[in-house]
């Protein structure tokens, strides 16, 4: 029978294999890898905060990889993170654009070195939808036709979509209200329409056959493209009078 001396010895005899045994698995790339999201759940024009740990940074720099997957198994996201000398590194996607087009769960990826680890969110993004000017999302439901496109007119803060419509029909749609609010007036081809229910921000309209233009006015509509237009605005004035002075310059007689 094993005395108490020799007991603990053989205890302490196993504890430094243990060590051993994990250090050398750190040491041949087996390195533990955590993810996490700042939420759970994330909507349309959303920004998804990604953020991780590893236990032991690879040398030369090694990014982590980030892999976002719809619930259709398509990449939405691919993203190369740098490593920060503490082992963390985080990283933003933007659920905004074509891709994030379908409402469910999504599947995030990261590997780094040969360590994998994986999370899901719920990404509420409305499938039925057209994006105004190529950004903002717009949910909506049509029959009797369907909407081809969407732009803004600033001037009149509206929404004009334009349709294709083979049947009488009817277009339900759901701006959000950081998009448009107010709404109060409809036009349907350039003429006030009266066949019209406004609840709130969500408008549904009665066309006929042959429609192709709705007019959604409203007191707000998305201001931001408008302090964008005028930027470019600004930039344009600023080159031609660059080019203007420079072609002055060019042509004045020197002595």
């Amino acid at each position: 029978m094993m005395s108490n001396n020799t007991s603990l010895m053989l205890l302490a005899v196993l504890a430094i294999v243990g060590t051993m045994s994990i250090s050398s698995a750190y040491a041949s790339g087996d390195i533990p890898l955590i993810v996490e999201t700042d939420k759970t759940t994330y909507g349309n024009a959303a920004i998804i905060t990604i953020n991780g740990e590893v236990a032991n940074v690879i040398p030369g720099n090694v990014p982590a990889t980030i892999t976002v997957v719809n619930p259709m198994n398509s990449i939405v996201a691919l993203d190369q993170v740098n490593v920060s000398n503490d082992g963390t590194f985080e990283t933003t996607v933007n659920t905004t654009g074509g891709v994030w087009k379908h409402d469910g769960t999504y599947t995030i990826n990261v590997k780094y070195g040969g360590q994998s680890d994986t999370i899901r969110i719920d990404v509420d993004v409305c499938e039925s939808r057209i994006f105004i000017n190529g950004t903002h999302c717009l949910p909506y439901e049509i029959s009797g036709g369907i909407v081809t496109g969407a732009i803004h007119n600033a001037d009149d803060n509206s929404i004009i979509i334009s349709l294709d419509a083979q049947d009488d029909g009817t277009l339900t749609v759901t701006p959000s209200e950081s998009t448009q609010e107010g709404i109060f007036m409809v036009l349907v081809d350039g003429e006030e329409w009266d066949d019209i229910e406004i609840n709130g921000n969500e408008v549904t309209v009665m066309f006929l056959a042959g429609a192709e233009e709705i007019e959604i006015i409203g007191t707000f509509v998305v201001p931001e493209f408008g302090t964008i237009a005028a930027m470019i605005l600004a930039v344009a004035i600023i080159s031609i009078i660059a080019i203007s002075s420079k072609s002055r310059l060019s042509i004045m007689p020197r002595y």
